[in-house]
């Protein structure tokens, strides 16, 4: 009988003299955390959570999540209230949960706005809740409680019907316009734009002077100023009206009289420099009330 021909496979050539254990191993980010090999030079026991994301860091998980779901509670159930006070009953104090409904929308696109465009300035503080100082939130406690007064117990009506309704549609016309503008500049500036003032220039940052900024030079602050006036105006707030109006213009000077000496930091000379000095200077006058600033 003939000899029979080895299968045609392909055999080890270097086959082992002896068992070992073999368990699967991955090199790839998709490993589990028991079988990855660790990255060459990586620590074992280097943290992979950034602390600021914890319960008690600046970037706190929690802490925005529960802000920002408390902040869309109040946004739906208030604007459910308006809309019911308004179509429903056709009562006059649907003003009041509007107003509510204004802020906490408000306060969701601050943060939004920050972490979409500056990502690295999306801290909890983004959302000024009470970074803006304790004089912020009495001003919105006092419009809120002269509003509702105002159409409940202290109902009257001075102005004729066709005044009124047109200045809630003026107010309502400066409460959007200075919204949309407040984010849009937000979002052109992207990272470079702060909640607060800087006093050193950071790493990278550049002077935007196109889009909305080269029409105006502070669209944040004009968008906010017209938003804070123009929900007075819906709520039909005379004396909040006013005290808005000042606060506002008092809060605006102070910030532009810190930064005009700033104003060359994100300039590298020549005209730039020239004309942002020219601007911010004729902004100052405005807000000092006299020719030499």
């Amino acid at each position: 009988m003939a000899a029979s021909s080895p299968p045609s496979i392909s055999w080890p050539l270097n086959r082992p003299t002896q068992r070992t254990p073999w368990s699967p191993q991955t090199s790839h980010a998709n490993g589990h955390a028991d079988t990855a090999l660790p990255a060459p030079g990586y620590p074992p026991s280097a943290p992979i959570i950034d602390p600021a994301t914890l319960p008690t860091g600046s970037r706190s998980l929690s802490a925005i999540s529960l802000r920002a779901a408390l902040l869309g509670a109040t946004f739906g159930s208030t604007l459910t209230i308006t809309l019911l006070l308004l179509l429903g009953f056709h009562h006059p104090v649907w003003r009041a949960p509007f107003f509510l409904t204004t802020l906490s929308l408000f306060h969701l696109l601050e943060f939004y706005i920050t972490a979409r465009y500056n990502p690295p300035s999306a801290t909890i503080a983004a959302f000024l809740l009470s970074q803006n100082g304790v004089a912020y939130n009495i001003a919105h406690t006092l419009a809120f409680l002269e509003c509702l007064l105002t159409h409940t117990i202290f109902s009257y009506n001075v102005l004729p019907t066709p005044m009124r309704y047109l200045l809630l549609g003026a107010g309502i016309v400066m409460l959007v316009t200075g919204q949309a503008t407040r984010s849009l500049a937000m979002a052109q500036a992207g990272t470079n734009f702060n909640h607060t003032v800087q006093m050193q220039k950071k790493y990278g940052h550049e002077l935007v002077t196109d889009g909305i900024y080269a029409s105006l030079r502070h669209p944040s602050y004009f968008g906010f100023w017209w938003w804070g006036l123009g929900t007075q105006l819906v709520l039909g707030n005379v004396l909040c009206f006013v005290g808005y109006a000042v606060v506002l213009w008092q809060f605006f000077h102070s910030r532009i009289k810190r930064e005009l000496p700033l104003c060359y930091l994100g300039c590298r000379g020549g005209g730039c420099c020239v004309e942002l000095g020219r601007d911010l200077a004729n902004v100052a006058r405005m807000f000092q009330g006299r020719r030499n600033c």
